[in-house]
């Protein structure tokens, strides 16, 4: 999939070097708070039993991995540019091969997490025997495998490539998805992969959503329980929908590029790297760190009456 790290391509061309600093600056900050917010939510989600045995806190740790790993990986490489350092083909080829693999992560998870839910709705009374820990725990394997599959391929198509030929292994451009792709059959073997996962985790969500939303009809179902279900499953489309949103990057730069000038094209591509690569690996820890009962009081613990705990005695401390 093109994801994240194509947007380090070219993204410092004909910037001066106050611009570069303010850029990183920018998107490095938010990049700090939320992974401190992603590493927190991380460490509650494994620190409580409740946590550890209920499926769906489970996938939502698996989500919040993925997420926190993608969105570093995206921050470094990004930096890299910033900062123009080119980097050897070995290297940026492991990079990108787990920025892929964590990128392709999320949406499936989210599939998982909506098939969950739409057990949990439909089928209320079977869902104890269908959505088990060790069920759980199998389907995140497969997520995994299916994702490390598609890396290899990745990786086998590359193997077409005359590496002999190379004067030297060090690469003359910033590391990225697109430079990567160093025969054709790997690009049309992005573009088949990334419809078929758009197409079918926006169907099996949407069927999900669908059949909740039939659900609510019945009268034997808690309405109270069909509502919050239908709510979670929206915000899993809407997530789906910002984790799949890196596969319009590059058409629209190109629409763009052709309409505005060079300078103009890189700070769009900045602004876009942040909205459409940086602000969906953020909001997961905050839709279910605020929304979830069961989350929301743990981790403002953790994020706010520690910190009023560490400062009352250096305030004591300064007073004596």
């Amino acid at each position: 999939m093109s994801d994240a790290t194509q947007s380090q391509t070219n993204i410092t061309v004909g910037l001066g070097l106050v611009e570069r600093v303010m850029l990183t600056t920018l998107t490095t900050v938010p990049c700090c708070i939320f992974f401190f917010i992603n590493v927190t939510m991380l460490f509650i989600l494994r620190s409580k039993l409740v946590f550890r045995e209920t499926s769906r806190y489970i996938l939502l740790y698996n989500l919040l991995f993925a997420d926190t790993v993608q969105m570093t990986l995206s921050q470094i490489l990004y930096i890299l540019s910033i900062c123009r350092i080119m980097l050897t083909f070995p290297v940026c080829g492991v990079l990108i091969m787990i920025a892929n693999l964590t990128n392709e992560i999320s949406p499936l998870t989210l599939v998982v997490m909506s098939l969950e839910r739409y057990v949990a709705v439909c089928y209320p009374l079977r869902h104890a025997t269908i959505i088990t820990i060790r069920n759980t725990g199998v389907a995140i394997t497969m997520v995994w495998a299916f994702c490390s599959l598609n890396v290899l391929t990745r990786v086998l198509l590359l193997l077409n490539f005359p590496f002999q030929d190379l004067e030297s292994l060090q690469m003359k451009n910033f590391c990225s998805t697109l430079v990567m792709f160093l025969v054709p059959i790997s690009d049309h073997y992005d573009k088949a992969y990334t419809c078929f996962l758009f197409i079918s985790a926006g169907v099996a969500v949407i069927s999900s959503y669908i059949g909740v939303i039939v659900a609510a009809r019945s009268a034997s179902t808690d309405k109270a329980s069909v509502r919050k279900a239908r709510n979670t499953l929206l915000l899993h489309l809407v997530q789906l929908g910002l984790s799949l949103s890196s596969t319009i990057h590059n058409p629209l730069l190109i629409a763009i590029s052709k309409t505005v000038t060079r300078i103009m094209l890189v700070r769009v591509q900045n602004i876009f790297y942040v909205f459409i690569i940086i602000l969906p690996r953020c909001l997961s820890a905050l839709i279910y760190g605020l929304r979830d009962q069961t989350i929301r009081p743990v981790i403002v613990y953790y994020l706010c009456c520690r910190l009023k705990l560490s400062v009352v005695p250096a305030k004591a401390e300064n007073s004596s």
